[in-house]
């Protein structure tokens, strides 16, 4: 018989190329399979996770999967994985699910939160650090652009192995945390490779007077990567949320 399991969690990125694994580089993912793997009596554990995130960026909030021969104790899982996890990866809960739920395919909208700051502070290194003249009243003319089912093509990574660069994005806007932080909040049904630091990157160029709001459409029509500006650093960018149906999947942050 086999049980599949969900984990919440969060990771800091910075130690690590990214969530997926890969040869030569740590990454979360190898982090959390060796654990498992020894939780389980070293027989080898594939864990699924809701998306990949790139060299560098964060998660305060990250869902995965995995399957087991083994019936788990989800609370006895979180202590021991915790306490076998470094200390940039922190699990939240696990709960056992139906095989109907995946991390990865089940899931509705994603998330991601882009931090900058304007005053240098050594406590925000997770943040990136900009000049104080910014218009952000522009760059949210400019998000609007965003909205909707489009082809973001001039805000991917090139030749990345995706059949469609089509998204819809449901929310784009800056947020003012304090008199000199803020943070790019965007929602989508999925994101390409290397998307939100690209539409940052192009938004400030907006924000510092170099591109007006409505250069985004020229832009989204041109399906040209060369036409939008450069990414900003990925320290800054965080995933923050993962939205599931509710019959698939109980988030414990909400007991939804």
């Amino acid at each position: 018989m086999t049980f599949r399991y969900a984990l919440e969690l969060a990771y800091r990125g910075t130690n690590y190329h990214g969530w997926q694994i890969q040869p030569n580089a740590s990454s979360v993912q190898e982090e959390i399979e060796q654990r498992l793997s020894r939780l389980m009596g070293n027989n080898p554990v594939s864990v699924v996770g809701c998306g990949r995130t790139d060299t560098g960026v964060h998660a305060s909030y990250y869902v995965l999967h995995f399957d087991t021969d083994k019936a788990l104790d989800p609370e006895q899982l979180v202590y021991k994985l915790n306490k076998m996890l470094p200390d940039d990866i922190g699990v939240f809960s696990a709960q056992q699910v139906t095989d109907e739920f995946h991390a990865r395919f089940s899931a509705t909208s994603r998330t991601y939160h882009y931090f900058i700051h304007q005053k240098k502070d050594p406590f925000l290194l997770d943040s990136y650090y900009l000049a104080p003249e910014i218009n952000f009243a522009a760059m949210n003319r400019a998000a609007l652009i965003l909205l909707g089912k489009q082809d973001f093509t001039s805000f991917s990574k090139l030749h990345t192995d995706v059949k469609t660069n089509i998204c819809t994005v449901s929310e784009a806007k800056w947020n003012q945390l304090t008199a000199y932080s803020w943070y790019f909040e965007i929602t989508a049904d999925r994101f390409l490779r290397n998307m939100v630091r690209a539409i940052v990157g192009t938004l400030l160029e907006v924000g510092y007077g170099n591109l007006d709001p409505d250069d985004l459409f020229r832009i989204m029509e041109s399906k040209d990567r060369g036409e939008a500006k450069l990414s900003v650093p990925a320290k800054g960018l965080f995933l923050v949320d993962i939205q599931y149906p509710e019959h698939v999947f109980l988030d414990m942050r909400t007991g939804k």
